[in-house]
């Protein structure tokens, strides 16, 4: 088969499209013929060598590794135990993460082999595209907003992340027209949320067509000079300037940061009575296929920033690289 890898760590070149072995599958696995491959900052943190991250933390990659965790596409085989899926089933996933993170997920290919505790039928009212845009952007905001979905231990923090009620709630997302961003206002929107959404001024008919009841141009103002008393913020851009939030929320209000690594705020935060939360997304067949009728019945809508061949996947990463996306970043497989 055909595959995006790489032998050593870098920037956007030392991506290569070349002939790769196609994956075996498992009792338990599917094989699926890849339409589609989503981009998501884990590819170009492997793809660095994970350099943001302190040595003792970063996990070893063996090379040649093949990035990228999101698909759509339909199944080729099944394996022996498998009764839910059969051949020429459009399915989507997030493969095998974070287990697969440090390359073992290995969507950048024309076929993965995926268990089938990782799938869901692919949505029937969006195209491959979409489908393949959603799963890691879509699944983080669900389980920070939602519903988690599992009792693993966080890396992050010790006690478990619990969603809290959005409706009636007033919720600021930070970064909203990203990935993740413009996922979490529509289901903040979806549950009942009064949303105000925060990115650069060019996103604002965009976020207000998602739904979005305000919407700060960060570009002109900041946000957290200006709003107060909300009572959940989503920052989708997270790190150590998320704790900068902390006074816009009114007492015993929540902060969700979806990258929550660098985040200076707890002395603050436990000043002001603030619960901060976070958690790591996790591969979930079930919460897929729960999802799926919002995304066919257009519920929940996936912005695409754009579209590159596979064969083109170092262009695709020098576009993310650029940085300002507007939804999602997709791999068309031929």
């Amino acid at each position: 088969m055909k595959a995006v890898q790489f032998y050593r760590f870098g920037g956007p070149d030392v991506l290569q499209y070349e002939d790769a072995p196609k994956p075996q599958i498992t009792a338990h696995d599917v094989l699926v013929r890849v339409h589609a491959a989503g981009l998501n900052p884990p590819d170009w943190y492997l793809r660095e060598g994970f350099k943001a991250l302190t040595p003792e933390w970063r996990p070893k990659v063996n090379f040649p590794a093949i990035p990228g965790t999101d698909i759509s596409g339909v199944v080729e085989a099944i394996g022996d135990d498998v009764t839910d899926f059969s051949v020429g089933d459009e399915v989507y996933s997030m493969v095998r993460f974070p287990s697969g993170l440090a390359g073992g997920s290995r969507g950048y290919a024309e076929y993965v082999a995926v268990s089938v505790s990782e799938i869901g039928h692919k949505p029937q009212g969006i195209d491959h595209i979409r489908a393949a845009a959603a799963p890691m952007s879509l699944l983080t905001a669900w389980q920070f907003l939602i519903d988690v979905g599992h009792d693993e231990a966080n890396p992050l923090q010790p006690p478990r992340h619990e969603p809290v009620s959005l409706e009636g709630k007033t919720l600021l997302v930070n970064g909203a027209a990203g990935g993740v961003g413009h996922f979490a206002l529509q289901l903040a929107k979806w549950k009942g949320a009064h949303v105000i959404a925060v990115a650069s001024g060019k996103n604002e008919a965009l976020l207000r067509d998602l739904g979005a009841d305000e919407f700060i141009d960060y570009t002109m103002q900041a946000p957290e000079d200006v709003v107060r008393d909300v009572d959940l913020v989503v920052d989708s851009v997270g790190g150590a300037k998320s704790g900068r939030f902390l006074r816009t929320l009114k007492r015993g209000g929540t902060l969700f940061p979806i990258f929550a690594l660098g985040f200076e705020g707890a002395d603050e935060a436990k000043k002001r009575d603030v619960i901060v939360s976070t958690t790591q997304v996790r591969s979930n067949g079930a919460q897929l296929k729960e999802i799926a009728p919002l995304l066919s019945d257009g519920t929940i809508k996936v912005v695409i920033d754009s579209a590159y061949p596979l064969e083109q996947a170092s262009a695709a990463h020098a576009r993310a690289e650029k940085g300002h996306i507007q939804g999602k970043i997709v791999l068309t497989v031929r």
